[in-house]
């Protein structure tokens, strides 16, 4: 019963419109007043504990950190890296896309940051270039979904506070399973392509080649400066974040020149904007965390899940099912808030390794960000690119089934995840 008092009434509040985070706080109430728990002061201490987490600092930083990527000219000198490298292949403009993606997650760590940055930068110009529109938008929107997962991650973040698991540990697992995803990606683009009778541009000479990656070197550092602190302990992953926000921040200001001290506060407020957004859904979900620990919401799910307790590949496809299926009604944050605290102590139970599972996870809530109808990465690309729904939707699905073929090749061999882990991990 309380399963049913909880998820009714968490899916009621959102049927009528209101935003997740009072959602949440609503859900969290009725399961308090139906155990007979409910106290004010408890739900406020819970919100205030939810938000004064030491780990969650990387969060604004790092949103920080991609506004001003995007706004001070790291974002775009990416993209001209990735062109001069792959801009001269057949489909080349694709795997600009994918590779400036793949450099950009390691960067802001904001699957719409970077989609927003990829769109305005390279739609217009695969349009041109002769490639279909809907198509072209599908895969920036797809390659948006690599910003989660390739460290630093806000999603990592998130679910390594809620569930208890090191995010360190959880950067260094996604390096590859990122890589993976924009691998899965290039060969969609590569077979939807592959008749396709337009001219490439020609291929960059070595001087050009060399310029755009002296112009782009600034940007370019950046993954490993973050990477080797956090591989040799030089500073944890909300350091990193703020190491992050730092150095992008005089690069654009003092290397670049491209965003002016003048426009630093609206810089400012609109990443605290979005910031504020993230922390309410964190302070919120903090409080229904700790009501489905008191109500054993979580050893219900455990009884429910237990024909599939003896097998961790079966618990696990039918936990990322499950995942995929929230993820087509439920933004990524919420999601990860939500489900953390339920589904964690199945995975322990199971014997499945925290970080594996946690990257398998985030994976799959980034999928959910492509995932019509709510895909917040969808919304952001037919806005930016100025293309309907209905054709972008068209345009995403065959890179939506490839990115969920890698998931499942994860769930069924996790040697592709742990073994890169403890190799980079050590």
């Amino acid at each position: 019963m309380t399963i049913a008092i909880f998820v009714g009434s968490l899916l009621g509040t959102m049927a009528i419109g209101m935003p997740i985070a009072y959602a949440l706080l609503i859900s969290g109430i009725a399961l308090m007043y139906y155990m007979d728990l409910f106290d004010a002061q408890i739900i406020a201490q819970n919100v205030i504990n939810g938000a004064d987490s030491f780990p969650l600092l990387a969060v604004p930083f790092f949103m920080l950190a991609g506004e001003i990527m995007n706004t001070g000219g790291l974002s775009k000198r990416i993209v001209d890296v990735a062109l001069a490298l792959v801009g001269h292949v057949r489909g080349g403009l694709g795997y600009v896309a994918i590779l400036a993606a793949c450099i950009l997650s390691a960067l802001s760590g904001s699957a719409v940051a970077d989609a927003a940055a990829l769109s305005a930068l390279l739609v217009p110009m695969m349009v041109q270039a002769g490639h279909n529109k809907a198509l072209s938008g599908g895969l920036i929107a797809a390659s948006g979904v690599i910003g989660p997962v390739i460290p630093p991650s806000i999603g990592f973040v998130i679910f390594g506070v809620v569930g208890g698991v090191s995010i360190t540990k959880l950067f260094l697992a996604g390096l590859v399973p990122g890589v993976l995803i924009g691998i899965g990606l290039a060969l969609a683009w590569w077979w939807e392509v592959r008749k396709e009778t337009i001219a490439s541009p020609p291929k960059k000479s070595g001087r050009e080649i060399l310029s755009a990656l002296r112009e782009g070197v600034w940007a370019l550092v950046l993954p490993f400066i973050i990477i080797f602190g956090l591989k040799f302990g030089v500073f944890t992953p909300t350091e990193a974040a703020v190491v992050a926000a730092v150095y992008s921040l005089v690069v654009a200001v003092f290397v670049y020149r491209e965003l002016k001290i003048s426009e630093l506060f609206a810089v400012f407020v609109t990443s605290a904007q979005t910031t504020a957004v993230v922390m309410l859904l964190v302070a919120a979900a903090l409080v229904s965390a700790w009501l489905i620990t008191v109500s054993e919401i979580a050893t219900s799910v455990v009884d429910l899940l237990q024909p599939f307790m003896g097998n961790q590949t079966l618990l696990l496809i039918a936990i990322m099912v499950l995942v995929v299926i929230v993820g087509t009604a439920m933004d990524m944050t919420p999601t990860i808030l939500i489900l953390t605290p339920i589904l964690m102590p199945v995975v322990k139970a199971a014997g499945i390794d925290p970080v594996y599972f946690g990257v398998l996870f985030i994976v799959n809530n980034s999928i959910g960000l492509i995932t019509p109808p709510v895909g917040t990465v969808l919304n952001v690309v037919a806005g930016v690119s100025r293309i309907s729904m209905e054709d972008l939707m068209k345009g995403v699905w065959p890179f939506l089934l490839a990115q969920l073929v890698v998931l499942f090749l994860m769930v069924l061999f996790p040697q592709l995840v742990m073994w890169p882990a403890k190799l980079i991990g050590g």
